[in-house]
Order: structure tokens, then sequence, then C-alpha cells
């Protein structure tokens, strides 16, 4: 691609020399001769410091937002180069998001994974292919490849995104962190609809947010850059976050007005399934069924829903889509012979645990047995909490080995002990995952619901600076298959 065709999407025409261009860096140590190197600040390092490196590397340009050294190398200087760099990426890559797809764009505090997850099940039940990016990676299908961030730099998002439209998707679900915006990660994509779940305090302090104005005001960014918002009428920051925004405005809530209402949340208990329905009224009418538990769920289904009403999917597909949806690693339910509840989720610490083991509480299982451990080269308090959390919540709590890293596990088990016996939960001690996970197979009762915490969408076990493959389907699968099961 001519370097002029890069620059015509910053409206730069003249005062420098036609190349063409190879590819486009940000990192000098990946600079390739005939690349664009565009100079990015960082918390931790500056680019414009590796301009003359990324030169003598072979880069053939070089946008800066301050003069650098370069030579041998062109230099452009631009406003902002993380600007700069999202907008020269969509041109290089073909403008994915403007030509051959539609992204939907979700930010808030919590739900953001499992509102894209209801999301693409919705679309993919009307027909339409349907990537992700976000925290589980960018993934079609099953495939999934891991992305360092929850919404990586833009060049990344400009990459996969091609990859994805090149696979035959019609649309891109994906999460849009506060951080992804507030570094312009996503600057200049044309979202056809954006998404806000919720807001809480969180990301605040270190390289995230100054405070919590900061966090809100980088969430609402999003609302100028698509035509539609879906917003949760009873968040109470909902008025702020619209305060500046160029968008319509679609309301969806369980509590106040809005133009997309639901009600009469109860639980879902099915044969292998757990999950809520509720009914959905104002602009839609039907009963919603959505096959992940906690009531929590029916406001991220409300808002796929209502972004999905947006898009003009019929109600068929949104039933189907939310009563079949999985989310890797997020509650998720593993087929099992037996008469009871086998389920997957990423809780790691005591938080999320407690949320977890609440909200399974709620079905009212025969009894709730929790598997987990804890993070090596961690925190201490963690794995005191999290035994104490487990200890209130579980009927029976087994404990066992999650990344030990550079510990000795047995160490960290002895840790997790000492918020257990804060409780009077029963335990047991099985320091192999791949056995304690046998033995809560072989000694399920029916009606038990078993919850394995720690791994979730995680496919590998890291031990002594070594990542081991460990995935729990396939680990559950093969303990199923092995003679005497």
């Amino acid at each position: 691609m001519l370097l002029s065709q890069l620059l015509a999407s910053l409206n730069i025409s003249q005062d420098f020399s036609d190349v063409s261009v190879s590819d486009i860096a940000y990192d000098s140590r990946q600079t390739k001769p005939g690349c664009l190197f565009v100079c990015i600040k960082g918390s931790a390092s500056d680019g414009h410091r590796f301009a003359a490196q990324a030169a003598a590397n072979g880069a053939a340009a070089v946008l800066a937002q301050e003069p650098v050294e370069a030579p041998g190398a062109q230099v452009i200087l631009v406003p902002d180069t993380k600007k700069a760099l999202s907008l020269v990426s969509a041109a290089f890559f073909g403008h994915p998001a403007q030509h051959d797809l539609k992204v939907i764009g979700i930010t808030g505090t919590k739900g953001k994974t499992t509102t894209a997850y209801m999301i693409r099940s919705i679309l993919e039940a009307a027909g339409h292919k349907t990537g992700i990016i976000g925290t589980v990676g960018a993934a079609v299908g099953e495939e999934a490849i891991p992305l360092p961030n929850t919404t990586p730099i833009s060049y990344e998002v400009q990459k996969h995104l091609r990859r994805m439209a090149d696979m035959g998707c019609q649309y891109v679900v994906m999460e849009v962190s506060s951080v992804g915006l507030k570094d312009h990660r996503v600057h200049g994509l044309p979202f056809a609809a954006g998404v806000f779940t919720n807001f809480s305090e969180d990301h605040i302090g270190g390289v995230e947010h100054k405070d919590m104005e900061e966090y809100l005001a980088c969430k609402a960014m999003l609302f100028s850059m698509c035509p539609v918002g879906v917003v949760n009428a009873d968040d109470p920051s909902v008025e702020k976050l619209l305060e500046n925004s160029a968008c319509r405005v679609y309301r969806y809530g369980m509590e106040n007005a809005g133009d997309l209402r639901g009600g009469n949340c109860r639980h879902l208990n099915l044969p292998g399934l757990l999950g809520v329905e509720f009914t959905v009224a104002g602009d839609l009418s039907f009963t919603a069924q959505v096959g992940i538990p906690g009531r929590f769920n029916a406001y991220n289904a409300l808002a796929a829903i209502a972004c999905c009403h947006q898009l003009g999917i019929p109600v068929e597909a949104m039933e189907r889509g939310l009563l079949s949806v999985r989310v890797k690693g997020r509650v998720e339910p593993v087929p099992v012979p037996g008469n009871y509840t086998l389920l997957l989720d990423y809780a790691h610490n005591a938080v999320s645990m407690e949320s977890l083991l609440t909200t399974l509480r709620e079905y009212e299982p025969r009894r709730l047995i929790c598997l987990f451990g804890a993070g090596g080269n961690r925190p201490k308090v963690r794995r005191y909490e999290m035994g104490e959390a487990s200890g209130r919540l579980a009927d029976l709590s087994v404990i066992t080995a999650d990344n030990s890293r550079f510990e000795n596990v047995l160490d960290i088990i002895e840790d997790i002990k000492i918020g257990m016996h804060k409780t009077k939960g029963r335990y047991i001690e099985i320091p192999d995952r791949r056995e304690a996970i046998r033995w809560c197979l072989e000694n399920a009762q029916d009606g038990d619901i078993i919850v394995l915490a720690g791994k979730g969408h995680e496919d590998y076990q890291e031990i002594d600076g070594v990542k081991y493959p460990f995935d729990e389907r396939v680990v559950i699968r093969e303990i199923l298959d092995s003679p005497g099961q």
C-alpha cells in the first residue's frame, strides 16, 4: 500500500515522499523493511526513543508527535500518534468496519463478556456469522486467539476485524474497555451500536484512571462513535454518561421507564441447565429464557435483546440464542452422564467466588461443591479470603492446585485453610487438580451442583514457570471416557 493512501486517513497530502508501505509497526523490535513505524507513548516506554532503531531496521517512514532522529526514514509529525495509529491501521486493512462488518461495542464495569456472548448467540441464531473481541480473545466459532488486553491496541483490532471479515463474519461484538477508549484503541472505528451495561468503582489508580469521573468520561466516549446507544436506564450514572453523546438513545431496564422493560425474573432449572427467565415488555413482548444462571444475567440478556432489536433481529432468534448461549469459563455447563450439574467458572478471588456461590446456592442444590485453588506468587490474603468464602457458602470445598507458579502447591493449600478454618465448612485436600476433578465426578450425587473455579477459559496450568496444557473440558472428557467410569 502506498504511504499516501495511509496518510489520506490523517488528511495529510503533502510534505512527504510517496513510497510503498509493507506493514505498520508500533514496536521497533517488530519493524521490517519498508514498514511505517508509529511512535507510541506508553506507560512503561516511549516509542519516540526507538525511532532511530526502527529506521535502522528498515522502516521507510516514521509517524511521531514530536521531533525524532530516524536516519534513512522520513519523519511525519502528527498531533496524536495513538489516534493516528488507529486511523492508518484501518486504512491498511481496508476499513473492515466501514465496508465489510457491523461492529457492536459494549462498555460497562461488569457484564461485558457475558453480554457480548449473548449478542453473538442471538446473531448466529439469526444466521449471521459473528466474531468476538474481548476478554477471552479474538474468537470466531470455537477458535480463539489470546489477546494481551480486553481491547487490544488499534493495529491488532483492525487486523482481527480484517481476519474476521475474510472468514465470512457479518458482525463483530467487541468489549470496549475504558482504558481502550482512553488510549484511542478504537479511535475512528464506526460502531453500528454501542451498549452500556452498568457502572461501579473499578480500575482506579496506577496507569488506569485517576478517579471515577475520568473512568466514566472514558466510557462515555463510545457514545460519540455510534448512531445508537443502548443503555441501562436503571443505572444512576446513565444521564452523566450521555451528557455529551451524539447518538440516538435506546433504554432498557427492570425498574425505571425505558423502551424495553424486563420483569418477573425467576430461576430456570432444567436438566443439565441452570438459567433465568423473565418477561420482556415495551417495544417487544415475550418471555426470555437464558441458559446462564443468576438474576444479574437477566440485565445482560435484556441489554442483548435491546441491542439486537435495534439491529432488526427477529424475536425468534433472540429466544433461541439466549437459551443456547454459552460463555466459555463463565458458569459454563459441561455435559455429564449423571443427574447432577457440573460447571466451570473463572472465579479466582473472594469477591467473584462469593458472587458465584451465592448465585448457585439460590438454585437449592442437594450439595454445593466448590473445587478451587489459588495462584502462586500472589498476595496471601487472597487465599485466606477465598478459603473463607468457600467455607461459608459451599457444602464441601475441594482444595487443590491452580497456577502455583513458583510456589509449592502444598504451601498454598495451607494458606487457603487458614481462611477455611474461620468457618465451619467441610473440605478435603487433593493437590493434583486432575485427581481432584476425578474425585468430584466419582462422588457426585443426584441434585448436586459442582463448580470447578479458578481456571474458566484458561487451557493451561502454570507450574515452575512452565505452562502445561490443562483444559478442564478435555480433562473431564478423558476422565469420563477412561475405563471404569
